[in-house]
């Protein structure tokens, strides 16, 4: 019984939480180049943002711990020549988390690519999402706002 109020009381004061936690989507198409170069996916619009730690494009937890990351981007040229479409987590400005569709052998308009990964972060690190598109037409490639280019995250209780 003694245990029980303790967590009790502990979720109710907030002592215990999955925080900080953050959701944040793209309001609006963003260009990329069709080469394959990886392009820093601009956030605009937040949905979550427990403790303010989502900032200019970029997630810094400011709690050490570790934490349930997802991606979901989407990628799009104008015509059926894409070749390859990619995503990817990245920490501190390097790849940790990717995912990609491979259209080679037969060549596609859009993809969603969807990344989950769990890992340690320090106070001080940050979390940015990436996506590039390897597209053999020259008409531009974009990373799509609708059906949902999103990310979240969240600090995982141990």
């Amino acid at each position: 019984m003694a245990i029980t109020k303790i967590i009790a009381d502990s979720i109710t004061s907030g002592a215990v939480a999955n925080t900080p936690a953050f959701a944040v989507k793209l309001s609006a198409d963003q260009n990329i180049s069709n080469d394959g170069a990886w392009t820093k996916i601009l956030f605009d619009s937040e949905d979550l943002d427990s403790d303010g730690k989502f900032s200019s494009n970029r997630f810094t937890p400011t709690v050490a711990g570790w934490y349930n990351i997802q991606l979901q981007v989407f990628v799009q040229g104008s015509d059926a020549q894409m070749n390859i479409g990619l995503g990817a987590i990245y920490k501190n400005g390097s790849a940790v988390g990717q995912g990609r569709v491979d259209f080679r052998t037969n060549p596609g308009r859009g993809a969603g690519i969807h990344i989950g990964y769990v890992i340690y972060l320090d106070s001080d690190d940050y979390i940015e999402g990436y996506a590039a598109n390897n597209h053999a037409g020259s008409n531009q490639s974009t990373i799509e706002a609708q059906p949902g280019t999103l990310m979240s995250g969240f600090r995982i209780l141990t």
